[in-house]
C-alpha cells in the first residue's frame, strides 16, 4: 500500500509537471566581463618604487592637514539632506528584504464574521433556519505555509538582500561623492584667497611705483602721460580684488550648502591651511584592475545588481512551476449565538492547496523576458561601469602626473620672472628703467604666480580625484556591515526551512 501511494504522488507530481506552462528558449544574452581581462596600459602598470602605495583610507582627506576641512566633511556626513536620502534608501531596500523574508515564513492569522442571512429552504441548512432568518457566525484561527518546492520565494529574498547591498553601496557612492565636493570646493576657497593676495601685491607695487612716477613728474623727469598710464593700470586691479571676494563669499555659500547649513555657517569659514605634503599618491596599488571592483562603490553596486537580476530569473522560472500551499484553521461555526463557543460548534482542518499555470505561459514567458532583458541590462551596465573606473583611474593619474611635471617647469619661469620684477623695480627707483618696463615685468610676474598657484590647486584637485577614482576607502565589508542584519535572518529562514524538509 505505501508504495504505491509512493508511485501515486510521482505520478501526480508527473502530471503537475507536465502541465506546466512552457518557458519558450528565453535565455540572457549578455556576458559579464573579467576585470583580469582589461588591459589598464601603461598609465595603470604597477610602480617601480620599492613599497607599492597603498589604497587611500577612508578619511583620505586628512591628507590636506587642515582641521577645518575635517570639521567641514564631518559636519556634512551627519546633517546634509541627500546622503540622508541615500541612507533612507538603504532602509527601504532593507524593509523591502524584510517583507520578502515574510514570504518564506508560515502566515498564520485571524477571522471572525457574523452574518444574519437568509437560509435557502432547499440548501444544506435543516429546519428551523431553512426558509429563515438567523445568524451565521464563525471564528478561526488560519494558517498557511509555502513548501517553495521550486526556491521561488528563496531566490526572491536571495534578491532582496542583493538589493540592500546595492543600496548600500549606492549610498557610499552619494559619500564619496559629497567628500569630493567639498574638498574641490576648499580647494578653490584656497585658490580664490592666494589669487586675491597676489593681486593685492600687485597693487602695492603699483602704488609704490605710481608715488615715485609722481616724484619723477615733480622733478621734471616725467610726463602727464607717463603719469596718466600708470594711474589707468590701477582700477583693473581693484576690479580683480573685487571678483576674488565675490568667488570668495560664492564658496563659503557653497561649502554651507554642501554642511546642510545656511549662508550664516559660510560666513565662519575661514581662509584655508591646505599643504599636500606628499606626492607618494601619484603611485598605484597593486592588481588594479582586479581589485577595483571591491574598492569602488559604483562598480560594486553594478556587480550586486548582477547576482540580483539573476536571482529574479530564477523566480520568474518558478513561476511556471505549481505553486503548493499548505493550508490550516481551527476555530467555531455555528447558526445562531446559544451554542457559538461551545465544543459542539468546534471546526478544524488541514490540506494541500495547489495552482498551476497552464493556460498562462504568454504572461509568464513575458515575465521571463523582462527579467532576462533585465539581467542583460545589468551586466552590460557593469561591464560599463567597469571599463569607465579604469578609464577614470588612468586619466586622473595622467593629469597628476602631467601637473607634477608642470609645476616643476613653472617653478624655473617663476624664479625668472620675480628676479626681473626686482631689477626693474631696483632700475624705475633710481630713474635707469622706464616704468613699461616695469609695469611689463609685474604683469609677467603676476602671471606666472596665478599660473603657480592655478597648479597647485589643480594638483590637489587631482589628489582628490584620484582618491575618488581608487574608491575613497570604500571596502566591501562595509556593505556587508550593513545588510548584515538581513543575511542573519535569511540565514536563520533557510535554516528552519532545511529542518522541515528533514524526515
Amino acid at each position: 500500500m505505501k508504495k504505491q501511494m509512493t508511485w501515486l504522488a510521482l505520478s501526480c507530481v508527473t502530471a503537475l509537471l507536465g502541465a506546466c506552462a512552457d518557458m519558450g528558449n528565453i535565455k540572457p544574452q549578455a556576458r559579464q566581463m573579467d576585470a583580469n581581462t582589461l588591459d589598464g596600459g601603461k598609465q595603470l602598470a604597477v610602480s617601480n618604487a620599492a613599497i607599492a602605495a597603498q589604497w587611500p583610507q577612508q578619511e583620505w582627506w586628512h591628507a590636506y592637514g587642515d582641521p577645518q576641512l575635517n570639521s567641514l566633511i564631518a559636519t556634512a556626513l551627519a546633517d546634509n539632506p541627500s546622503l540622508h536620502i541615500a541612507e533612507a534608501r538603504v532602509r527601504q531596500a532593507q524593509a523591502f528584504a524584510g517583507m520578502a523574508e515574510s514570504a518564506t515564513l508560515p502566515a498564520v492569522g485571524a477571522s471572525t464574521s457574523m452574518t444574519r442571512q437568509l437560509f435557502s429552504e432547499h440548501d444544506f441548512i435543516p429546519p428551523p433556519e431553512a426558509g429563515n432568518y438567523a445568524w451565521y457566525n464563525r471564528v478561526a484561527v488560519e494558517a498557511t505555509y509555502d513548501l517553495d518546492l521550486w526556491g521561488k520565494q528563496r531566490q526572491a529574498l536571495a534578491a532582496a538582500l542583493d538589493e540592500v547591498k546595492v543600496a548600500a553601496a549606492e549610498s557610499q557612492m552619494a559619500r564619496l561623492a559629497l567628500e569630493n565636493n567639498i574638498v574641490r570646493s576648499y580647494v578653490q576657497l584656497s585658490l580664490q584667497f592666494t589669487l586675491k593676495d597676489m593681486v593685492e601685491d600687485t597693487l602695492s607695487h603699483r602704488e609704490k611705483s605710481l608715488h615715485v612716477m609722481r616724484q619723477r613728474l615733480a622733478a621734471g623727469l616725467a610726463t602727464e602721460v607717463d603719469l596718466t598710464q600708470l594711474e589707468a593700470a590701477v582700477p583693473p586691479l581693484h576690479i580683480q580684488i573685487e571678483q576674488h571676494e565675490e568667488s570668495i563669499t560664492l564658496l563659503r555659500n557653497q561649502l554651507a550648502a554642501l554642511t546642510g547649513k545656511g549662508p550664516a555657517a559660510g560666513e565662519k569659514i575661514t581662509r584655508p591651511t591646505l599643504m599636500l605634503k606628499s606626492n607618494a599618491w601619484l603611485q598605484l596599488p597593486t592588481a588594479l584592475p582586479a581589485d577595483l571592483i571591491g574598492r569602488r562603490p559604483d562598480v560594486a553596486a553594478r556587480r550586486w545588481g548582477v547576482e540580483a537580476a539573476s536571482k529574479k530569473i530564477e523566480v520568474a522560472k518558478a513561476s511556471f512551476y505549481p505553486n503548493i500551499n499548505l493550508m490550516a484553521f481551527i476555530g467555531f461555526q455555528s447558526i445562531g449565538f446559544s451554542k457559538f463557543l461551545s465544543g459542539e460548534s468546534a471546526i478544524r482542518g488541514f490540506g494541500p492547496a495547489i495552482s498551476l499555470p497552464i493556460f498562462d505561459g504568454g504572461r509568464l514567458r513575458s515575465n521571463l523576458g523582462v527579467h532576462t532583458a533585465e539581467y542583460d541590462i545589468a551586466v552590460e551596465s557593469y561591464n560599463g561601469t567597469l571599463i569607465h573606473a579604469l578609464e577614470n583611474v588612468a586619466s586622473t593619474l595622467t593629469v597628476a602626473q602631467s601637473l607634477q611635471q608642470q609645476k616643476d617647469l613653472n617653478d624655473g619661469a617663476l624664479a625668472t620672472a620675480s628676479k626681473a620684477r626686482n631689477l626693474a623695480s631696483k632700475g624705475f627707483s633710481a630713474g635707469m628703467t622706464d616704468f613699461l618696463v616695469l609695469l611689463n615685468s609685474e604683469v609677467a610676474l603676476l602671471a606666472q604666480q596665478q599660473q603657480q598657484v592655478q597648479i597647485t590647486a589643480r594638483m590637489m584637485e587631482s589628489h582628490a580625484a584620484l582618491m575618488l577614482a581608487l574608491g575613497g576607502g570604500y571596502s566591501p565589508e562595509q556593505v556587508e556591515a550593513t545588510a548584515a542584519s538581513s543575511q542573519q535572518n535569511a540565514q536563520k529562514t533557510e535554516s528552519m526551512q532545511q529542518k522541515g524538509r528533514q524526515p
